[in-house]
């Protein structure tokens, strides 16, 4: 059967099931043949908390949504053009997204009267005429699958499992995917069990073949690669490209990486990423629990190498007073925070970026850390890398603050030339020193020696308790200790003089409002800006890595502007920093759904401050 094919310019896709029905492999597979088709695409899964939530219950939907276009995107977007629901809670969950004119691709298999009756549908919707308003697809894909391995040894179950292989299978013919790569990686994954593997790979084959011989699709759809800057690719998630970024920090530095970690939702995956990594020197130890993580992490930058521990924000709780004591003893620490939703263990699978505050001040006493944040997933290496330099080379702890956004979020990663990473210097103290000084300072950086224990002649204290000024012994003169945190908080702004300046993104230099970002709200912020400035209005966009300190730059920047627009995933935090340190009185925009922001809802506000001038 010949069908059209229609081109178009973008697609976003929603695929959305139990937590079982493995929506995001389904969605995780889709990304990879989008990635090596050439389009450019950013990922959103979601995902419930528990390991297995209900089966057929609101809260134990999964979904997975992909943007992918022929030129360059910033978000997941904002509605879903297309619908996969396996279930009537995936539905339910998801109807409200989904713009008027959709296309909706409905499991009607499992509309079951008990699977209504679990989410509160009355009558059938696929039935009753309450999606006329979207273009409705009622496939059994369940029973299509069963009905396609019906010669294979499996059960009926692992049969039923597959049917989201169908379902990727269908949607791969829709939209021109390749898929080689799903067939090589459905042999790898199911290698050991040959009958599985030939039967997820015949579900896949099997929906594929549906789109192409029936009459309920009649048009393909066509995304063109998008136009990229000359190199090699490859897709890659926040955790993943913060992991990649940690060991070329190492192998620029010469110093062994060593991770100290608790397992902790959302970034766990680092921890089982930096673990594959043996050969590149990488240790990792997965300890008892986050204090015992942060503590060998800062033993062994006691050692010579490069201490990591990751966590989440209710981590960073308990690993508050090994912060402090490395801000003490002044060694090098990287403290990674894939931040999400709170308070206590608040949603782990949902994302926010309401550590700020805890990062800049959560330790007792005078504990200045610095504190920067990637971006985008892809940005996560160059944090990493940017957080490295600067423990290393200030000896001082950095907290790294990451969201669940991007740590499970993706896109596509042009690989750099390792030559071009800067070479960053550890340094070390040299032995056959006469009166070594432990505390002394390097005038430039203020950062003291960093004297690999067992040195001979480069014996010192070290502890907790405060120094005395150059000598390191203890000191409880009132006087010194004033002058050790005067001498911390300095070395840690002049970090201000060591980093770019803030660039401001204001094309026509008539703008007089400023949107001001931080972290995972760039790709949102930086759609939005795009979309006002279609429309004929004037708006500077400006967006921090450099958390603490600031670049030296902001304050100049913030008062060239009329308005400034902060909008955050949270109360308004990094607001509460820029009123107090720059008097200046910021227009905060907050939302703390565990969800990114929408570009259309930040296009609405940065309007209305516009109009309002």
């Amino acid at each position: 059967m010949t069908k059209q094919v229609q081109q178009l310019d973008r697609v976003i896709i929603r695929f959305a099931g139990d937590s079982g029905d493995g929506m995001q492999l389904t969605g995780d597979r889709f990304t990879q043949e989008t990635a090596a088709f050439g389009n450019d695409l950013s990922t959103l899964p979601n995902f419930p908390a528990e390991i297995r939530a209900p089966a057929g219950t609101l809260p134990g939907v999964s979904s997975f949504q992909l943007h992918f276009a022929d030129h360059d995107i910033l978000t997941p977007g904002d509605a879903p053009n297309v619908l996969v629901a396996m279930n009537p809670a995936a539905l339910k969950a998801n109807l409200g997204d989904l713009p008027r004119g959709a296309d909706l691709i409905v499991n009607t298999d499992e509309f079951t009267k008990r699977n209504l009756t679990k989410v509160g549908y009355e009558a059938n919707p696929v039935d009753d005429g309450s999606l006329s308003e979207y273009r409705v697809h009622a496939l059994p894909l369940t029973s299509m699958t069963v009905t396609a391995l019906a010669d294979f040894d499996i059960s009926k179950k692992d049969a039923e499992r597959a049917k989201n292989m169908f379902a990727l299978g269908l949607l791969s013919w829709l939209y021109h995917r390749p898929t080689e790569g799903t067939i090589a990686f459905l042999e790898r994954k199911f290698g050991r069990k040959p009958e599985i593997m030939k039967a997820n790979i015949a579900a896949f084959q099997a929906g594929w073949s549906y789109g192409e011989t029936t009459e309920a699709f009649s048009v393909q759809y066509e995304i063109k690669p998008a136009e990229h800057e000359p190199g090699l690719y490859r897709n890659i998630t926040g955790n993943v490209a913060l992991s990649y970024g940690l060991i070329a920090a190492s192998e620029r530095s010469g110093l062994p990486i060593y991770l100290g970690s608790y397992p902790i939702t959302p970034a766990s995956d680092i921890l089982h990423e930096l673990s594959k990594h043996k050969r590149f020197g990488v240790r990792t130890f997965q300890a008892e629990d986050e204090i015992a993580a942060v503590g060998a992490a800062l033993g062994a930058s006691f050692g010579g190498s490069l201490g990591v521990t990751t966590t989440s924000g209710p981590g960073i709780a308990l690993k508050s007073e090994t912060i402090g004591l490395a801000v003490a003893t002044e060694l090098p620490l990287l403290v990674i925070d894939v931040q999400r939703a709170g308070p206590s263990t608040g949603m782990p699978t949902k994302t926010e970026q309401a550590d700020l505050l805890q990062a800049m001040h959560g330790r007792n006493g005078e504990a200045p850390v610095p504190v920067i944040a990637p971006r985008s997933p892809s940005d996560c290496f160059d944090a990493a890398l940017e957080a490295a330099r600067i423990a290393i080379t200030y000896r001082t702890p950095v907290i790294l603050l990451s969201d669940g956004y991007l740590a499970n979020g993706s896109e596509p990663w042009r690989l750099p030339d390792v030559d071009s990473l800067p070479v960053i210097e550890p340094g070390f103290a040299e032995p056959g020193q006469e009166d070594f000084q432990p505390f002394g300072r390097d005038p430039q950086t203020l950062a003291r020696p960093w004297a690999i224990p067992g040195t001979a002649g480069l014996e010192h204290r070290i502890g907790g308790l405060e120094k005395a000024d150059g000598s390191g012994n203890i000191s409880y003169d009132p006087a010194n200790h004033d002058r050790m945190v005067r001498l911390r908080q300095a070395k840690v702004d002049g970090i201000a003089n060591d980093i770019a300046p803030l660039e401001v993104d204001d094309p026509s230099g008539d703008a007089r409002v400023l949107v001001l970002g931080w972290g995972g709200t760039f790709g949102a912020i930086s759609a939005a800006v795009r979309r006002v400035r279609r429309a004929g209005q004037d708006v500077a966009q400006a967006h921090l890595r450099h958390l603490n300190p600031f670049p030296a730059n902001l304050e100049q920047v913030l008062k060239s502007y009329d308005k400034v627009v902060v909008p955050e995933i949270n109360l308004g935090q990094l607001a509460l920093l820029l009123r107090g340190r720059f008097l200046v009185d910021v227009i905060s925009y907050n939302q703390v759904r565990g969800l990114p922001f929408k570009a259309e809802e930040l296009e609405s506000v940065i309007r209305d401050v516009i109009d309002s001038e």
